[in-house]
């Protein structure tokens, strides 16, 4: 257990978690919460098991991921569960929707969906905090010290 909260005292970490956090926070509130033009947890549910045919459990778990998971990098617990998450449902979202758009986000209008710029951002990022942590003012970082 101290293995995956101990981190140092890196500004970086820190920069790069709270970051990270607040951009994915209103991803998370979408799906759980309907905040943001979203479609909240009951149509993001159905969406996500009936329309790309994802088992329950997994849709479920992207929602409370993208959430809490946003709200624990913020504070900077469970860093490293949160950051190996992130690059997992990314990965997924790559591999199911964002591949055949091509690499560029959509600004333009005229491409049929997003690419996958955002999501490889998101994985650097996750992939920085899986190996170094959360950085110093971690919620980690305290409790490791304790341990």
């Amino acid at each position: 257990m101290k293995t995956l909260l101990e981190t140092d005292k890196a500004w970086s970490s820190l920069v790069l978690r709270v970051m990270l956090g607040l951009v994915m926070f209103p991803h998370g509130a979408q799906k759980m919460l309907g905040w943001y033009g979203g479609f909240g947890f009951g149509g993001t549910m159905g969406f996500f098991t009936e329309q790309m045919h994802l088992p329950a459990v997994i849709a479920f778990l992207v929602i409370v991921g993208e959430l809490f998971g946003s709200l624990g990098l913020i504070a900077g617990f469970l860093t490293r569960f949160t950051a190996a998450s992130y690059v997992i449902i990314m990965l997924g979202a790559i591999a199911m929707v964002h591949w055949p758009n091509g690499f560029f986000m959509n600004w333009s209008g005229k491409q049929p969906g997003e690419g996958f710029e955002y999501h490889l951002l998101v994985i650097g990022m996750s992939l920085a905090l899986l190996i170094a942590g959360g950085g110093k003012w971690s919620v980690d970082g305290a409790i490791a010290k304790k341990l």
